[in-house]
């Protein structure tokens, strides 16, 4: 949680300062390729890596006991392909995956590691060359989910856990920072919403409850453009 509300912090304090540097680009944005060697107008592809955090917004009920569950840190890495300047399509996921403590009244009783994917289309405002770029998208996400293991001397010890793939609609939002036509740093934050109502939780087998969390995943990164 602690990690959670210092990138919370990071990603506000970028998005706040995107109003001032806007105001103060404003004047320039038409001319900004001139304080250019060249200009990032035109390139159709970029790559982002990255770190977020994933923090669950709702906390399940599983075999009736309301639980929580523990928000993770991974890598992320996205391509995307810019039909034009400002309108691009984008595959995103976890290079890595978001590792989930579950834990009910009686303390901690099982574990899971989740690791997202996504594919969305997003807008990006003003040219190519402005400083800073805000940008908003709207897409559909997988979360695959693996590892499930109860916790040995928990409530749920020496049972078999399950838990299904969530799917659904992802929105985001962000800025891209410019430092040159090729280099630009990143924020966002996305929602991933499950829709599918499919993300059961299994225990030896029987249906025990559902694995809603629909995140929010607060990122940064840096990326290149080609």
């Amino acid at each position: 949680m602690m990690r959670f509300r210092h990138l919370t912090l990071a990603v506000l304090a970028t998005l706040a300062a995107a109003p001032a540097a806007f105001a103060q680009d404003a004047s320039t944005d038409t001319t900004a390729s001139d304080s250019y060697a060249s200009t990032a107008s035109g390139k159709r592809f970029a790559v982002v890596g990255g770190y977020a955090l994933s923090e669950p917004t709702k906390n399940p009920s599983i075999a009736g006991e309301r639980s929580n569950v523990d928000g993770d840190g991974a890598a992320t890495l996205s391509a995307s392909w810019y039909i034009t300047d400002n309108i691009a399509v984008e595959a995103w996921g976890a290079a890595d995956k978001f590792g989930h403590r579950v834990k009910t009244g009686n303390g901690k009783v099982a574990s899971v590691d989740s690791q997202p994917y996504a594919v969305s289309g997003q807008y990006h405002f003003r040219n190519a060359d402005a400083i800073v770029r805000p940008f908003v998208g709207l897409g559909y996400f997988e979360a695959n989910v693996d590892g499930e293991q109860a916790e040995p001397t928990g409530a749920l010890a020496g049972q078999r856990i399950g838990v299904e793939t969530a799917k659904g609609a992802m929105a985001t939002a962000g800025v891209d920072l410019n430092i040159n036509p090729t280099w630009f740093a990143r924020a966002d934050v996305r929602y991933l919403q499950d829709t599918s109502g499919q993300p059961n939780v299994m225990i030896d087998g029987v249906n025990a409850g559902k694995a809603e969390l629909n995140p929010v995943i607060l990122g940064v990164g840096l990326g290149a453009r080609f």
